[in-house]
């Protein structure tokens, strides 16, 4: 997943704090490289030195090279694109990955009153944040009303194998799931090699497993949603899940004093508007963690504690007040961090 979803992701916002000292006899692997428009990192706890490097990286291209070949809405001839290509009603053969990744994205969509919706891709190229990057100008109501028409998961089908849509023109854009759905990957591939304690990250999303080469918890730094630094908000320590952060504050631009973020409310078309400049959701895994982080932030903090508390969701907002930042945390999350 290349350029067009490394226009439209959202900021990064982790900081994965600097492991300390190895235990004896171990090793700590530490693994980098560029994917789906952004970069990874993977560092694993080797406790014996029985993995060679160079076959967790092998292991980990692969993994990659599957997402993308499926998910890449860059690549002409990924499943997406050609999913998307394809003017018609009738259902299209996907692979496993693929059809599990768009039943996430359904669930998460109902459960979050559809604000988490992967068909949006129109309205966020006509408010210029696409790959036709640089609105300079608001686009006009008829054009939001022609983008609209084409999009909503409503109407997406999505069965055993297979994807229809019931508008010809509806196109999917993965790059609010696709991410976390590559960190999973990622870490059932180094899980299978024998290592028990990782964390794999991919463009701020990440899942992690077992514990540091301190034997804690990964501990992780949520960014405060501030463009001019890059201050640690809250450190969580995170093990055995997913964890995923969207904001507003990288991508947007400013006309007649209002901010226009690049975070599309499907309901309405255009830009949120509320004071939620971050969402932060802690899950079972990266793939659910990335979706609902999209969602939290569209829906912002007042609507999206309601619907925390009642999935029993974890997720820490960060609202702007009166110049400064407000954190607000669902139930879920203060029994997480307790």
């Amino acid at each position: 997943m290349a350029e067009k979803i490394a226009l439209t992701r959202r900021a990064i916002l982790f900081l994965p704090l600097a492991l300390a000292a190895c235990k004896p006899g171990s090793t700590v692997h530490k693994l980098t490289g560029s994917t789906m428009g952004t970069t990874y990192s993977v560092v694993a706890v080797d406790p014996g030195t029985v993995v060679p490097e160079a076959d967790i990286r092998a292991a980990i291209n692969g993994a990659l090279a599957q997402v993308n070949s499926q998910m890449s809405n860059w690549d002409p001839n990924s499943e997406v694109s050609r999913f998307n290509a394809a003017r018609t009603t009738d259902p299209i053969s996907v692979s496993a990955g693929m059809s599990d990744v768009m039943r996430a994205a359904q669930n998460v969509n109902a459960a979050c009153l559809g604000c988490f919706d992967v068909t949006v891709g129109p309205l966020i190229d006509l408010w210029g944040f696409g790959a036709a990057k640089g609105a300079s100008s608001m686009p006009s109501a008829e054009a939001v009303a022609a983008a609209r028409a084409v999009t909503g998961q409503d109407k997406l089908f999505v069965s055993a194998g297979a994807l229809q849509k019931s508008v010809p023109e509806s196109e999917i854009y993965l790059s609010a799931i696709g991410k976390g759905h590559g960190v999973d990957l990622v870490a059932k591939t180094v899980a299978s090699l024998g290592l028990e304690d990782f964390m794999v990250e991919i463009g701020g999303d990440l899942y992690t497993q077992g514990r540091n080469a301190d034997g804690m918890p990964w501990q992780i730094g949520i960014e405060s949603p501030d463009m001019l630094s890059r201050q640690v908000q809250k450190v969580v320590g995170v093990s055995g899940l997913g964890m995923a952060t969207s904001g507003d504050y990288r991508n947007y631009f400013d006309q007649d004093g209002q901010r226009y973020s690049h975070i599309i409310d499907p309901a309405t078309g255009r830009p949120i508007i509320h004071k939620t400049a971050s969402a932060t959701v802690l899950t079972e895994n990266a793939m659910l963690a990335d979706a609902w982080a999209t969602g939290m932030l569209t829906l912002g903090s007042e609507k999206g504690l309601a619907v925390a508390e009642a999935q029993d969701l974890a997720v820490i907002f960060v609202d702007r007040a009166d110049g400064d930042f407000v954190i607000k945390e669902s139930p879920a999350f203060r029994r997480l961090s307790a």
